[in-house]
């Protein structure tokens, strides 16, 4: 109160003689003075609005714009770094060069360049700078704060390209012919427990949700997997959480229980299924056991099943990534994943605005790692490969006579 009424006081003898410019200008002034707050305290204290107030904040820190002139001569003042030491700016170029973090004579090699560390080198090549005056040189140079980013995919393979267009066109076939196309894959596994999720959520001001500080495992709850299957045609997923291993087995267990349950509902005339799948991992065109396991889903649905592995390091073309996987992210972003429970409601309840609808159960099925397939059993599968790579395309044909 007593910062209020001395405000009051100031604005009461200064305000006749002040124009309506002056008047938000200094209202700014005493507004900035007193930092966080400042705002509501003039306005009380003055009668001054709010945007009158902030109006003057901007105006005076764009001097040109409210037409004020320095008192002091043209050269006056202090000189820039850059003017007393010329060479100072190359030497800083050096240090942090990428190139220097291989070379051993970089003082700078294995440490990470703050503008403090980078003003100790300085230093020590006789620059007498501060981290501030660094951190204006290096905004003069063209540099920013800048953080990793994931853009980098690997080699390309020469055929990349008209595999995207291959998988395209056999999608096109598939649902002309109103047969399914799904598109599958492994979501990052998941800590089950009391844990940091990423992301914000609204709750009450200043009572966020407690999480623990550590990440260590839970032994009880243990991990999360959730393996997703994304309808292209009709715009909805299954998700199956497993809770042992994610292997090919449990891949090909979650495609079969999304067709028993939706797929063959939704597509009662069907003679074949499109998968569209990553080249690793548990549904990796290399594994056998995927491929062994597919056979079995085709002998029991009696229909073709027809895979499109993506090139390798292309998994996040793979489409149920953006239209399944972010979604899911999205809608439990901030949540702690306290149980198998509430991750499998979490993804039920994923919904968007263009219609998507998401399934989600969970599997508690157990799945043995490292099953070896002999090339006796991989003889067995009636594979048909396609004459276009078919390594990556390629079909499974149902064994009538197994039945």
């Amino acid at each position: 109160m007593e910062i209020i009424e001395a405000i009051a006081k100031k604005y009461e003898k200064l305000s006749p003689i002040l124009d309506e410019r002056m008047q938000r200008i200094w209202a700014g002034v005493e507004s900035s003075t007193i930092g966080f707050g400042g705002i509501a305290a003039v306005s009380k204290a003055t009668g001054l609005s709010r945007n009158t107030i902030v109006r003057g904040e901007k105006e005076i820190e764009d001097i040109e714009q409210i037409g004020f002139k320095g008192i002091r001569q043209s050269g006056g003042g202090r000189k820039k770094a850059i003017d007393i030491d010329p060479k100072i700016k190359d030497d800083l170029s050096r240090l942090i060069e990428p190139m220097t973090r291989g070379d051993p004579e970089s003082p700078l090699k294995w440490t990470c360049k703050s503008l403090r560390k980078l003003s100790s080198e300085m230093k020590k090549l006789d620059h007498n700078v501060s981290h501030r005056i660094v951190g204006e040189l290096l905004h003069e140079m063209g540099y920013s704060l800048q953080a990793n980013r994931k853009i980098l995919e690997g080699s390309s393979h020469p055929d990349r390209n008209a595999q995207f267009e291959y998988i395209n066109r056999k999608v096109k076939e598939f649902q002309n012919d109103k047969n399914p196309v799904i598109s599958v894959d492994t979501k990052k596994k998941e800590l089950v427990g009391n844990f940091k999720n990423n992301g914000q959520e609204w709750r009450p001001k200043g009572k966020p949700e407690p999480v623990s500080v550590h990440d260590f495992p839970d032994k009880e709850l243990g991990r999360a997997i959730p393996y997703g299957i994304y309808d292209q045609g009709l715009n909805e997923g299954w998700v199956s959480v497993g809770t042992d291993n994610d292997t090919a087995e449990f891949a090909v267990e979650t495609i079969r229980r999304w067709w028993n349950s939706m797929g063959r509902l939704s597509y009662e005339n069907a003679i074949k299924l499109l998968i569209t799948a990553d080249g690793g991992g548990s549904n990796g065109s290399r594994v056998r056991l995927w491929k062994t396991e597919l056979q079995k889903f085709a002998n029991e649905t009696e229909i073709d099943i027809s895979v499109c592995h993506f090139p390798p390091c292309t998994s996040k073309w793979n489409k149920i990534e953006h239209r399944l996987f972010s979604h899911i992210t999205q809608n439990w972003r901030g949540k702690p994943l306290t149980s198998h429970e509430v991750i499998v409601n979490l993804i039920a309840n994923t919904k968007t605005e263009k219609g998507l609808k998401v399934a989600c159960e969970l599997n508690l099925n157990k799945y043995e790692k490292g099953i070896k397939i002999s090339d006796e059993e991989l003889s067995n599968i009636n594979i048909l490969k396609d004459d276009f790579h078919g390594e990556w395309n390629y079909s499974i044909c149902p064994k009538l006579t197994n039945k």
